[in-house]
Parts: C-alpha cells; structure tokens; sequence
C-alpha cells in the first residue's frame, strides 16, 4: 500500500536517515520482533561482547533469509564492513537502492527506490509517502530509478567512512551497494548538464510524480 503522512520537517529528517540502510545496528533493530529483526538483535549482542565472528555469521544469516526488504541487505552490508567482511567483486557494486536528494525553499525533498519495489517520497514540509509495492504499478519506474544508478555506481567508487552531511544547497545522486554508498553531489544545474546524472534526475522525477498521483495530499 501507499502510506502518506503530514508531519514536521524534523520527523521527516529522521525518517531520511533511515534510507540508506547505515542505521546504527541497535537503533535498527530496536522495538522489532521476528525476523530479520531478532537476528539483527543477535548480532549486536555478539558485537556488544566482543564476538565479532559471531555477529559476522548472524548478519550472513540475515543476507540469505528470502524475501528481504532491499534495506536490511544494505544494513546487513554496512555491519559486515565494519567487522572487516567486504563483498564479493559480483557483489560489491550490486544497486539495492538509490536515494536523489534536492534542495527545494527550506529543506530537501528525497526520492528512495528500492529493489525490493518499494519506494519512498519525502518532501522538505514535513509530507512522506512510503510504498510498499501491494502491487506492480511502479515496478517500470522504479526499476528505471535503479537501473540509471547501476550505471553511475558502476563507473565510480564507494565513499570511505560513514555517510556525510548533505551540504545545503547541494543536489546528491545516492547508489547503495554491499561495498557502501556511491554519490555524486553538486548544485543542481551542475548534475542536470552531466549526461549520467540527468537522466537519473529525470527517473527520480517520475517516480516522485508517481508518488504523488497515488496521494496527492502529500504534496505539503
């Protein structure tokens, strides 16, 4: 289903924290019972008591339950890099999601898409809409969104370190991988003149409208 919500503008930072699957372990595993969540939980108890083997092998375990939602692969990844476990090459720059941040009046408005089907639209006043893909009416869009930024990941390479700040003003094309994030930022004009980025903008373009015609009271 589609979920839309009107809140403040701090609620929706918080929620654009959770885009990119680099939620810090106990906070995302926090208040979730089952699975994945219950292995998540086990993991950080190995981390907690110096058990990093442990902890390696829950995470595995996470990766090859079937049916996971596109982030937890990328939380499980983040962890792993951590502990010292890289991906494998045929790994290493696989798209689980692509997050287009863009600078609108006061804020930001942020499009995620995932591989799982599902995708996200946060705009800078406070409205959110989250799809869960029930069905496959934005299955074209989405894959196109993810598509484009396979080709972008695979021709540059991951951030070192955690995830930075996005500079106000700042427009930040966000390919998510088992070997970490891959973006390209730059005022907006810059990246819409780049003949990779643009056609990536116009992919997260669509499917915010997508978004948007699915509720159009999250508009803001």
């Amino acid at each position: 289903m589609a979920r839309s919500n009107t809140a403040s503008p701090a609620p929706v930072t918080n929620l654009r924290e959770t885009l990119f699957g680099d939620v810090p372990l106990a906070r995302w595993c926090a208040g979730h019972a089952g699975e994945p969540w219950s292995t998540f939980t086990t993991a950080a108890a190995c981390i907690d008591r110096g058990d990093q083997a442990g902890a390696a092998r829950a995470l595995q375990k996470v990766l090859a339950q079937e049916g996971l939602e596109s982030r937890h692969h990328l939380q499980a990844w983040t962890v792993l890099r951590e502990l010292g476990n890289a991906p494998s090459a045929a790994e290493a720059k696989h798209v689980y999601g692509v997050v287009v941040d863009v600078p609108v009046e006061t804020g930001v408005d942020s499009v995620a898409a995932y591989e799982d089907g599902t995708a996200r639209y946060l705009n800078y006043s406070g409205a959110a809409i989250v799809w869960e893909a029930p069905d496959d009416r934005l299955a074209r869009v989405v894959r196109e969104v993810l598509a484009t930024g396979q080709k972008i990941a695979t021709v540059i390479g991951p951030w070192e370190g955690a995830r930075p700040e996005l500079p106000a003003g700042q427009t930040r094309l966000s390919m998510l991988t088992p070997s970490g994030i891959h973006f390209g930022q730059a005022p907006f004009e810059t990246l819409w003149r780049e003949p990779m980025a643009r056609p990536l903008i116009e992919a997260a373009t669509r499917l915010m409208q997508a978004l948007i015609g699915l509720d159009p009271k999250a508009r803001g």
